[in-house]
This record gives C-alpha cells, structure tokens and sequence, in this order.
C-alpha cells in the first residue's frame, strides 16, 4: 500500500520592531505567525497589549542581528525605526512591511487591513471583526457626546514641548470633545516648544496628563513654570488618562477616546 504524501506550507515567520505593529500582529495574526515583539512590547506605559505581549519572545534594542536571529520572513517596521536598522534589514533581503501613516484611525484601519492582507485570509476577518467593534464604539461615542461644549485643554509636559495640531494628542481631542488650546489659540503644528509667557494667557479649563494616580502625575508641574501658575494645575483639574492612550498609533486609540471623554465629560457616561 502506497502513502500519499501532503505537504504543509510553514506558517509565515513575523517580526514586529515597533509596539504599534505589535499591536496589529496580534490583533489578526494566528499564534504561529508571530516569532518576536518589539524590546517594550510588554511594558504597560507604551502597549495596549503588554499581558498578551508576554507570551512571545524579544527582540533586542540593537542591531539587526536582535532580528535576523529568528529567522523572519516578514519584519514590520515604521517610518520612525531607526534608519541603520532598516538599511541593514533591508541588506539582510529580508522582506519588510513599512507603516509610514497613523496619524488618523481611518489610516490605523488601513494599516490593519495592509497586514491582515499579507498574513491571509484568517487575519482579513479578523482584521474586518476588529475595525467593525471599534467603528460601533466610535459611533456610540459620537451619539454621547452629540451636541456637549469642547473642554479646552493642554497636555503638559516635562520637556518644554507641548502637541498641537497634526498629533495624536489632536486626534484624541478630536474625538473627546476637546479643544486643544495649543491648536486653536497657540496655532502650534506637531510638537513644538512651549510658548511659556503668552501660554499665561490661554483659558485652560483642564490639562490633560499621562499616567495612573493624580497626586505623583501632577507633583512635576505644580513647581515647574509656566504650568505652576495656571489655575487648572494648581486647582488639580486633571483627566489623567494611560500613558500608552497619548501616542497609540494603531486602533487602540479607540480606548483613549473613550478615557478621555468620560474625564472630561463624566455626565454623559452616568448610565454607565
């Protein structure tokens, strides 16, 4: 008696070098396909799947060799990566998946198709699943929030730069009911630097801070100038959302919209 021999193609070899790739990977991957995570895949302040994110490998923060050790057949990298890294990937013939616009979730919706489209036909109904749940709550955000007057913000920081307009800070406020001064008043583009003296004069009702308890998130600026003077800081009004929340790039954000209109607008969520 004869055996018929069937072959089986190996499931694709993923590699994912950013948090925001680690995201979409394991939103439509299948287990097999993915190989490593990113260096901070499991740290909670930049991933919205660091639980998840445990039970994959790795990759190092250096060189290309971190990556090509496990042997990808696909590497997803951003237009942030580091150049060097890319370069060597590339000279590696190592084929990579670039995502280069996430600014909007209508572009984190095309980036989860362009990867569900090259992993298969598994992660493309994933994919379809996943934009049809966060499309239902952007709706039902919407009905909530329908007719409410903008909070007007700033988000803060340490480091003398403040997000205007174009950033995903801009994004949340777009669609949390906020206005954001740095925009509107500031007519500040990306991330720039604090206009110190003129932001003295900016009518902010809240400031808006990444992180997980009020009194050690807000300590940093109650001394540091401008911000020790303006009466949202020194009063405590605060929507304190995770740090993960301000930069997410994938469909993620979704959850920040939704932290940071209940901060903002609790009244609208009573029935919750």
């Amino acid at each position: 008696m004869g055996f018929l021999s069937v072959g089986f193609a190996e499931p694709l070899r993923v590699v994912s070098q950013t948090v925001g790739t680690d995201e979409m990977l394991l939103a439509v991957a299948d287990p097999e396909q993915i190989v490593a995570l990113s260096h901070i895949s499991r740290e909670r302040d930049f991933s919205a799947v660091a639980v998840e994110a445990a039970e994959y490998d790795q990759i190092g923060q250096g060189d290309a060799e971190t990556i090509l050790k496990f042997r990808p057949d696909l590497v997803l990298v951003a237009d942030y990566s580091r150049g060097e890294l890319v370069s060597q990937l590339e000279r590696a013939g190592v084929e990579l998946m670039v995502f280069d616009r996430y600014a909007t979730m209508d572009d984190a919706f095309d980036n989860l198709r362009m990867l569900a489209e090259r992993l298969g036909p598994k992660a493309e109904t994933r994919a379809a699943a996943v934009i049809a749940e966060v499309t239902e709550r952007q709706e039902t955000l919407k009905k909530r929030l329908a007719s409410v007057r903008p909070v007007k913000v700033i988000a803060p920081s340490t480091y003398g730069i403040i997000s205007g307009g174009g950033t995903t800070f801009q994004d949340l406020c777009d669609h949390a009911a906020a206005e954001n001064l740095a925009t509107t008043v500031g007519e500040l583009i990306g991330h720039a630097d604090i206009p110190r003296e003129s932001m003295l004069t900016w009518p902010v009702e809240q400031v808006v801070l990444a992180g997980y308890d009020l009194e050690p998130t807000i300590e940093p600026f109650l001394t540091l100038i401008p911000f020790r003077f303006m009466d949202a800081v020194k009063e405590r009004r605060v929507a304190l959302i995770e740090p993960y929340m301000f930069g997410s790039v994938t469909h993620y954000r979704m959850d920040g919209y939704e932290r940071l209109a209940r901060q903002l607008h609790p009244e609208r969520f009573e029935d919750k």
